[in-house]
């Protein structure tokens, strides 16, 4: 029998579980009717009855999408069912482009293996907000009405997918600097929905490992994160070796492609917090375009110096896409990123699509002939603003830890963090303490596993390691 409770609850963008246990076929035919009448609760004014499905690489994830688009045509709705994967950006652009009154992406974005979920997408191209979901939750234990059943029809998201994004670029220079061999490129699908992507969007041959499926993600994760890059780095610094004077760049694409990192042409890995600055002065300068900057709190500190040096107003959320998309939707947005990978832009849906970034990023250093990191250094200067960044997450024992610190934190202020006074505090999302040597540190808890995010950027790396380590300590 399906199991609502515990089981189904929406985290920052869908609901997550291991396969198995609290993802199941029961819980998914539950709560996939059950979102698509949300959808057209609040998307129904396009006229449309039909519901996007669609799926990555995962474990039987087509296996789950067939499930879920069944149990929608059964609640009376039209299914429009992708025939493989593809990028979550992509089901995204399609509930957009097929008038559709939204999407369901059977997903886990890059949780480990074990994982599958489920992403709701509105007829606007981009994830639903929280009332939405909170909605979706409040209906699972009420039965649907018997429906005639609708009809499930197939497609194949990648051609327009991949034709709407050659649009956003100047592509045959992109092209023309891999092809006379002024730039290699190197990309990393990590397994997941990104793989093939980039080359065929390019109409020409690039690099990519971890293109293969691998449902165990080599035992790690599908994450941009260096701890499960080893490969690419090995790559990129034998390239630097090899190679003559060219420049090289090494993209990263998470399990459903909608977070990137990069790799720079010395194999030096570069978060979202490297590259949404180049790219914001990329699409302002090179691209003449306009529009607010809108970060999330755990956003660098460069952003908004970079959004400043082209009279752009910055706009700060939450930790979440969906607040972004959110913003994206209320006023014209040049783009919007969060820490961990997820950018999008005005120009597009208001989605964060990793493909996208990565043809901009491409044809940044394209116009620019330089290396990413000299793109940041110049930066870096140009604002004279300097600094690291890092964040570890903390296992903690119990959830009553979790609210031990939690509790701690609302009833007694930090005055002081590693030896030095704190002089404010926000608090629209965890507590992030700004300290007098201009640096920050953010304590923010999951929401449904016991762990603490740390986050800290500061003058120098050193800094850094030694405030998180005094967090660290502090939260042991």
């Amino acid at each position: 029998m399906p199991v609502a409770g515990n089981a189904i609850k929406f985290g920052t963008d869908g609901w997550r579980g291991i396969i198995g246990e609290e993802f199941t076929f029961d819980n998914l035919s539950l709560v996939a009717p059950i979102a698509a009448k949300v959808l057209s609760q609040t998307y129904g004014d396009t006229g449309s009855n039909t519901v996007i499905v669609g799926y990555d690489r995962r474990f039987m994830a087509e296996v789950f999408a067939q499930k879920a688009a069944k149990a929608v045509t059964e609640a009376g709705f039209d299914v429009l069912l992708s025939e493989t994967y593809a990028p979550t950006p992509a089901f995204s652009l399609a509930a957009k482009q097929h008038n559709a009154l939204g999407a369901l992406v059977i997903t886990a974005s890059h949780n480990p293996g074990s994982y599958l979920g489920l992403k709701v997408k509105g007829a606007f191209g981009g994830s639903v907000p929280p009332e939405v979901t909170r909605e979706i939750e409040a209906l699972l234990s009420e039965p649907l009405p018997t429906q005639t059943t609708g009809k499930i029809s197939h497609f194949n998201p990648w051609q327009n997918y991949c034709e709407t994004l050659r649009a956003k670029v100047d592509i045959e220079k992109i092209r023309a600097c891999i092809t006379q061999g002024k730039l290699s490129v190197f990309a990393d699908a990590m397994h997941g929905a990104a793989s093939g992507g980039l080359s065929q969007i390019l109409g020409v041959p690039i690099e990519e490992i971890n293109s293969d499926r691998d449902p165990l993600f080599g035992g790690g994760a599908p994450e941009p994160l260096p701890r499960y890059l080893s490969r690419l780095f090995r790559l990129m610094r034998s390239h630097q070796r090899n190679a003559v004077e060219a420049l090289a760049v090494g993209l990263v694409f998470d399990g459903d492609a909608d977070r990137i990192a990069a790799v720079d042409g010395q194999g030096n890995f570069l978060s979202s917090q490297v590259l949404i600055p180049i790219l914001i002065e990329h699409l302002a300068v090179e691209r003449g375009l306009t529009g607010e900057i809108v970060k999330t709190v755990s956003g660098s500190d460069l952003i908004p110096k970079v959004a400043a040096l082209h009279q752009l107003s910055v706009y700060e959320t939450p930790i979440g896409y969906k607040y972004i998309a959110d913003r994206m939707l209320e006023t014209q947005v040049l783009l919007g990123g969060e820490e961990s990978g997820g950018i999008g832009y005005g120009t597009h849906i208001p989605e964060r699509d990793a493909l996208l970034s990565a043809l901009y990023v491409l044809e940044a250093i394209a116009t620019s002939q330089t290396d990413l990191s000299d793109l940041y250094r110049q930066l870096q200067a140009k604002t004279d603003f300097t600094s690291a960044y890092d964040r570890i997450d903390l296992p903690l024992a119990s959830m009553e830890v979790r609210s031990r610190l939690l509790a701690q934190l609302q009833n007694q202020s930090l005055s002081e963090i590693a030896g030095e006074r704190v002089q404010d505090c926000l608090s629209i999302d965890g507590y992030k303490f700004r300290l007098a040597d201009n640096s920050w540190l953010m304590i923010r808890f999951s929401g449904t596993e016991p762990v603490l995010r740390l986050y800290c950027e500061a003058p120098t790396m050193q800094q850094v390691h030694r405030t998180l380590a005094w967090a660290k300590q502090w939260a042991e």
